[in-house]
């Protein structure tokens, strides 16, 4: 049998139905790629330049409530407007459509200085408890069929704005991945009668070596198929379509593991670490979802230090993603870092 650890290869995701190149031998190479230069990170609990802390004036003009605890307001510069007419139109293979939506933010905290790590649980349950809120409000609109909430975290990944905050777009069309995720589990579901994301955890619990972190209701794990370094997946226990169907005791137990999970992210480098994340959730079409299983992405792109990232270009850009070191390594990388954080 090949040594997949060694050799190279590539792993299927059943969630996309795309390939992922897995390259082991190539960590051994010389050269390890480009380093970056780390942003300060010795904020103040309040910035009174910044557009997002409580009372402060935002970009648009309009002024922040005094905010104490979680806050969410309406993107003044969005990528999407709610207004506008439907309208499709072809010229042979010139296709275009209008696109609707909201787009708005979300302050997880009125303190500058902290990011989601550095939050108490409690505080986490209160962003969590927004996020349910927003998808529920925004998801009853008659022309919303997807509540995509993320968050970037760092300059890295493009975050303009450190004052801890994400991001939720709300759209009239299902886009592009999570319409993939659809795709993919409502085929697997009407043959096996049970959710995809469902026998994948069952199989990954088993295997144990891919499992970061675990506790009652929710699991951490590098996907078999991961494309970033120290890429993870947080898969709730329980086959739940939506984040509004988690009880208090699955909130707890998804703010405990996302705190403990983003506590080992900053350990693994000692430093405020990067990361887009984004939860994938039922589409809010209309349309029963008995298909679909809640789960979170985390795409890190830092790769061997807090200063050298992972950049998809050449051969991932051109034919699919490919990776040097195995979701296994990665995932027993985080699993054995501590769980209290490195600044404390």
């Amino acid at each position: 049998m090949v040594d997949l650890q060694n050799n190279p290869h590539r792993r299927f995701n059943p969630l996309t139905n795309e390939w992922v190149l897995v390259s082991p031998h190539r960590a051994k190479r010389p050269w390890q790629g480009k380093t970056e230069s780390l942003p300060a990170d010795n904020r103040p609990s309040y910035d009174p330049s910044c557009y997002l802390c409580p009372g402060n004036t935002r970009a648009g003009g309009l002024e922040n409530d005094k905010y104490t605890s979680t806050y969410v307001f309406t993107n003044d510069f969005g990528a999407l407007l709610p207004e506008g007419e439907e309208e499709k139109s072809s010229n042979g293979l010139l296709v275009s459509e209008t696109v609707k939506g909201i787009c708005r933010v979300v302050c997880f905290s009125p303190d500058h200085s902290l990011t989601l790590p550095l939050m108490s649980e409690n505080h986490i349950e209160e962003v969590i408890r927004l996020w349910q809120t927003q998808y529920a409000e925004l998801g009853a609109k008659d022309f919303i069929n997807y509540v995509q909430i993320f968050e970037n975290k760092g300059e890295i990944m493009g975050c303009s704005n450190p004052h801890p905050h994400g991001q939720i777009w709300a759209t009239s069309n299902i886009p592009d991945e999570p319409f993939k995720e659809n795709k993919a589990q409502k085929t697997y579901f009407a043959e096996h009668g049970c959710t995809l994301l469902g026998d994948y955890l069952k199989q990954e619990l088993a295997a144990g070596e891919r499992i970061v972190l675990e506790n009652e209701h929710f699991v951490a794990l590098v996907p078999y198929w991961a494309v970033w370094p120290y890429e993870t997946m947080l898969i709730s226990k329980r086959a739940v379509q939506h984040i509004g169907q988690l009880n208090d005791e699955e909130v707890a137990s998804y703010a405990s593991i996302m705190k403990r999970l983003t506590v080992k992210y900053d350990n693994l480098f000692e430093t405020s670490f990067p990361y887009s994340s984004g939860i994938h959730q039922a589409p809010t079409d209309g349309e029963a979802h008995p298909e679909w299983h809640l789960h979170m992405h985390f795409y890190p792109p830092l790769l061997r230090s807090a200063t050298v990232k992972k950049f998809m270009v050449g051969f991932e850009m051109m034919a699919n993603p490919q990776r040097d070191i195995t979701a296994e390594y990665s995932a027993k990388v985080l699993r054995e870092l501590p769980e209290v954080h490195y600044s404390l």
